[in-house]
């Protein structure tokens, strides 16, 4: 058996990781209690004294960098699978509609039944999952699905789940309504470790899943009659990738709400950095969360007192980063 490493993804990888860990560790020294670089080292390895500080940073700021973390990499890979299904650069869930499913679960568990942590993002997910289902069904056509019908079909139902999210909070008590209105604007504010054990545990089975089938997927964007004649059923590993894909989605949306932009920017900053041609599931993992983590850093480091919802603030990271590499590689 044999393999190949290529040098340019490898080192871009490497980079984003150090600088991901980097910010991750700088973001949990900020806040009212400010922590040493050193004491939030020592206090993440489990070496400090237990005091104060300590406590701080391992029952609040850890959490709170773990979601991050993890969401950023489950969203970024969710938006590379999509990207590949449905062959066009819009395919992410938040924009086909996946993500708003998932929210409707969610909101569902907060504003009606009051759930915790755990069950708003089993919520999620199952709600991404009902929606990623009829949105395939409803695009299914001659034994194949993909490319614009399901980006549009997903448009088409993302604004209809979006309209039905409105009536529940309307519809719900005015503390729940309170809360999920919160929750939609996408937050990492106040994680716990329910929150952060969850989304850890969805994307340390998913992402290697995804990444063990995205050879398969590669075979699909040739087209699906080569892929057949290469062994590959196209339609069940279509189906499956969808399914990762909108669990990836929906974990990370029940952990820390809708986020917005990343799933779509994420695969495609990770494809122009590294230059690889097949699908970018490692480095959309990392892209996605060096991203949800920089902006996190960037909200706690320019927001002053105010709080700013962590998903309003990776659209413009997100947005403006793309939209300079693509100045570039015009000009080229």
């Amino acid at each position: 058996m044999s393999f190949a490493l290529e040098t340019r993804p490898m080192a871009v990888c490497l980079l984003l990781l150090v600088a991901t860990l980097v910010a991750a560790v700088y973001a949990m020294t900020l806040g009212r209690v400010p922590v040493p670089f050193v004491d939030v080292i020592s206090a993440v390895l489990g070496n400090g004294e237990g005091g104060m500080r300590q406590q701080i940073v391992f029952n609040l700021r850890l959490p709170r960098v773990l979601v991050a973390l993890f969401a950023g990499a489950s969203l970024g890979v969710s938006g590379a699978v999509f990207q590949s299904v449905s062959r066009n650069a819009l395919g992410s869930p938040d924009v086909i509609g996946f993500t708003t499913g998932a929210a409707t679960g969610a909101l569902a568990q907060i504003v009606i039944f009051g759930g915790g942590p755990v069950a708003v993002a089993l919520s999620a997910m199952l709600g991404g999952l009902i929606t990623a289902t009829l949105v395939y069904l409803l695009s299914f056509k001659q034994g194949a699905t993909g490319g614009y019908r399901l980006v549009l079909t997903g448009i088409g139902a993302g604004a209809t789940l979006n309209a039905l999210n409105g009536l529940m909070l309307v519809k719900g008590s005015l503390d729940n309504a309170i809360s999920a209105n919160l929750w939609l604007a996408g937050s990492l504010d106040a994680r716990s470790w329910d929150h952060a054990l969850t989304v850890m545990a969805g994307a340390s089975f998913l992402i290697p899943i995804s990444a063990f089938a995205a050879n398969r997927l590669r075979m699909i964007e040739m087209g699906d009659d080569i892929a057949r004649q290469l062994g590959v059923q196209v339609e069940r590993t279509r189906f499956g990738m969808i399914a990762c894909a909108v669990l990836l989605a929906g974990v990370a949306t029940g952990a820390a709400g809708p986020i917005a932009f990343l799933a779509l920017a994420a695969p495609q900053l990770a494809s122009r950095l590294t230059s690889t041609r097949g699908i970018p599931v490692l480095s959309s993992a990392i892209m996605g969360a060096f991203l949800l983590v920089s902006a996190d850093l960037l909200t706690q480091l320019f927001a002053n007192d105010l709080v700013l919802p962590i998903g309003r603030t990776t659209g413009l990271v997100g947005g403006l980063y793309l939209l300079w590499l693509l100045t570039r590689s015009k000009q080229k």
